[in-house]
């Protein structure tokens, strides 16, 4: 006699479920009691959390800022535009005409490749459509809507009309799933702070501060923080959204990455913050 095969996890699950919640608190405890009987575990717990708070999300609340936005002049040639592209390390950058709110469309920087390879090559018949959305829509129709478009970056634009920043599928799926590798984000067997071709430094939020100390002599007291992030939230008193910046100890420090769960990169620059208190 075979003996009885064990419940999937499917199966356990829907064991735990079989008094269906009322409302998502109800589920949420639900899942937190599966979590604690080992029938999920921690990713899978934060990635169900992820989706189900993204209906909750608007584009506001994780777009780049129309300040930080990495863009191209429609005028530039295809050798600048190049540069930049290398520099800036993105796969898709908005083409502005007159100013940044004048959005002509969307550049591939594998399309640039036209040029070099001795092909024709006219900027403004490569560039792919722009999409505009506004400010409030939420994040679960978003994704919707880039699934169904195909399209991976949205300009996002204000209650006037004007371009407020712009906003990724990336962007969209790192509030599920957490930070998705990208130009930002470091190899694992890579230094926590990186000199960049700028002069400033990519710094993990991780870093440790007695580390972050020696490296650019600094003496942040790391008695009740560990890390530079927690740094960072401990000045702002809150979680701090990509592209804010501030003063910290002599230094300027830019969010480069940050969900809303934690902080991921940041951007230092001593040069800037110098200049600053002169």
């Amino acid at each position: 006699m075979e003996a009885p095969s064990r419940p999937t996890l499917f199966e356990r699950l829907s064991a735990l479920l079989t008094r269906a919640p009322e409302d998502r608190e109800q589920l949420l405890e639900l899942l937190h009691t599966a979590f604690e009987r080992n029938l999920l575990d921690a990713d899978a717990l934060s990635i169900i959390e992820g989706a189900l708070s993204v209906s909750d999300i608007q584009v506001r609340e994780i777009m780049v800022p129309r300040a930080q936005m990495d863009v191209v002049d429609i005028a530039d040639t295809p050798e600048k535009i190049t540069e930049f592209a290398i520099e800036a390390a993105h796969s898709r950058f908005p083409v502005i005409g007159e100013n940044r709110d004048d959005v002509i469309g969307i550049l591939l920087a594998k399309d640039l490749l036209r040029y070099f390879a001795g092909k024709e090559f006219d900027l403004r018949d490569t560039l792919r459509p722009a999409v505009f959305i506004p400010e409030s829509k939420r994040l679960n129709v978003l994704l919707r809507e880039f699934r169904v478009s195909r399209n991976h970056m949205a300009i996002v634009v204000d209650e006037y009309g004007g371009v407020a920043g712009l906003v990724t599928i990336e962007d969209v799926l790192e509030q599920i799933v957490g930070d998705i590798e990208d130009e930002y984000d470091f190899d694992e067997a890579a230094d926590n702070i990186v000199l960049d071709n700028s002069g400033r430094y990519r710094v993990k939020a991780a870093t440790e501060i007695a580390d972050f100390n020696a490296a650019f002599g600094t003496d942040f007291s790391d008695e009740e923080l560990d890390t530079l992030g927690g740094l960072v939230i401990r000045q702002l008193g809150r979680l701090p959204k990509r592209g804010e910046t501030l003063q910290l100890g002599g230094l300027r420090i830019q969010v480069l990455r940050a969900d809303s769960r934690r902080v991921h990169t940041l951007l230092v620059d001593p040069q800037r913050a110098i200049a600053l208190d002169e």
